[in-house]
């Protein structure tokens, strides 16, 4: 290895040490965990697959979107989640709930062409264990102490 590929492996390291400690979002949190979930197979979306974890107990987190019309659509799944104790996190977009779950076409350059939207995503298992899983199990306790 030549003097030149040391010094950029060790760049590349150092960059990845700054990424790792700079603070993460709760957004950018769950947009990794949903992938992380999607891969691993533990990702219900749509009112019949989430309302059927949730009711079997193995929903262990829900995402809901604020800007769903239905009001009873959301009454159900925050009645579902207070029943059998699940964390609700609230997004701003079905859009971008959407996209979050895959449920979205790519351009070339990877940016977002077309997003279906959906008004509820269930996670029932997180796959593996990350940073973004710490960041986003942190602020749902810290919201559950707040509630308390």
């Amino acid at each position: 290895m030549s003097e030149e590929e040391a010094q950029q492996v060790e760049e590349v390291e150092e960059v990845e040490e700054v990424e790792e400690d700079s603070p993460m979002n709760v957004l950018d949190a769950l947009k990794e965990v949903l992938k992380k979930a999607l891969i691993h197979d533990g990702l219900k979306k749509g009112l019949h697959e989430c309302a059927k974890a949730i009711d079997c107990r193995a929903a262990r987190v829900c995402v809901l979107a604020k800007d769903c019309e239905n009001e009873e659509y959301k009454k159900l799944i925050r009645a579902l989640c207070k029943e059998t104790e699940v964390h609700v996190l609230m997004v701003d977009s079905g859009k971008d709930l959407g996209a979050m779950c895959g449920l979205a076409k790519l351009n070339e350059d990877g940016s977002i062409k077309k997003a279906v939207r959906t008004s509820c995503a269930v996670i029932t298992d997180f796959g593996e264990e990350t940073r973004a899983l710490s960041v986003l199990l942190g602020y749902l306790k810290d919201q559950g102490d707040a509630e308390e």
